[in-house]
């Protein structure tokens, strides 16, 4: 059974354009929990030291090109300075290429899907001197549910996630009740049995499609109803992005006041990355650029 209702491409794949002297690479990564390819692109702006690296989790039946051409990812971290890795899920490991954010062995740290993101993350920390103020994980879809896995099990790691279209961690323990939850069905939530946080929630910030019909927007106001630190305050704004799509902006501030999530709400949006270009696979132009907001909210803090 898929966890991908989505309807394939049938267009053909545009080519993905590398600023001069940028690097877009292929590598692999081995670890006791598996092996994983994965693109990284280097921008020509940060061949000295870059700002920091931003870890991009494809959706089903997408792979890290298909990912890369949609977001625009490569073009914002050109002009902030970031590299960015695209690990790629693997048919052999699911059959629409999901992520399996919803399988117990893989929502826990230092062991299955969790472990290969983190291992991948790690090794580019250390060869490109970075600390922990200057990584980040997103995600679309089941990558989004797999940066809210990453966001628990790994917050040492994880200075902020950003998640497009995803689901809350410990939602689901099965393709039966991945699908409840996908629908919007609390009912079928089993979350597991929460670690003793040593640090506090990762910062978060969430975008969701108010006609998104293949994840439930309801899973949005969950994932920052977690994320959200106590004594928390929010405040709301309202705005219409330059393709002409209305949104709606929450942001909760901790008690000293300083930003901890971000909530967009995009009308009429559905299950697509916001801002994405046209040419790219489950990409909706007209709403806000879901990539750039992501990438000042990681930022905001350094």
């Amino acid at each position: 059974m898929s966890l991908s209702s989505l309807p394939d491409i049938a267009k053909q794949r545009p080519s993905l354009a590398i600023a001069i002297g940028a690097q877009y690479l292929t590598r692999s990564f081995v670890g006791a929990a598996g092996r994983r390819n994965y693109k990284l692109y280097i921008p020509e702006s940060a061949h000295d030291q870059p700002r920091g690296l931003v870890v991009m989790l494809h959706g089903c039946k997408q792979d890290p090109d298909e990912f890369a051409i949609g977001t625009r990812m490569n073009d914002i971290a050109e002009t902030r300075g970031l590299l960015v890795a695209y690990p790629g899920q693997t048919g052999v490991d699911n059959a629409s290429s999901c992520w399996n954010w919803f399988r117990p062995t893989d929502q826990m740290r230092g062991a299955g899907e969790p472990a290969i993101i983190a291992g991948i993350t790690a090794e580019l920390m250390s060869e490109f001197n970075l600390d922990r103020s200057r990584i980040f994980v997103a995600g679309l879809s089941a990558g989004g549910a797999m940066a809210a896995v990453m966001g628990e099990t790994y917050p040492d790691l994880y200075a902020a996630t950003g998640i497009h279209s995803g689901l809350p961690y410990g939602s689901a323990n099965d393709v039966m009740s991945a699908f409840s939850v996908m629908r919007g069905d609390a009912g079928f939530m089993s979350r597991p049995e929460r670690r003793t946080r040593a640090m506090e929630p990762v910062r978060t910030i969430v975008f969701h499609g108010s006609a998104d019909r293949t994840v439930h927007p309801s899973n949005s106001k969950r994932i920052v109803t977690a994320a959200a630190p106590s004594d928390s305050t929010t405040q709301t704004q309202t705005g219409r992005s330059a393709g002409g799509r209305t949104y709606t902006r929450t942001i909760v501030a901790d008690p000293k006041g300083l930003p901890t999530v971000e909530h967009w709400l995009v009308e009429g949006a559905g299950h697509a990355w916001s801002g994405g270009h046209g040419s790219g696979s489950y990409t909706d132009p007209h709403g806000p650029d879901a990539s750039a907001e992501m990438v000042r909210f990681f930022l905001e803090e350094l």
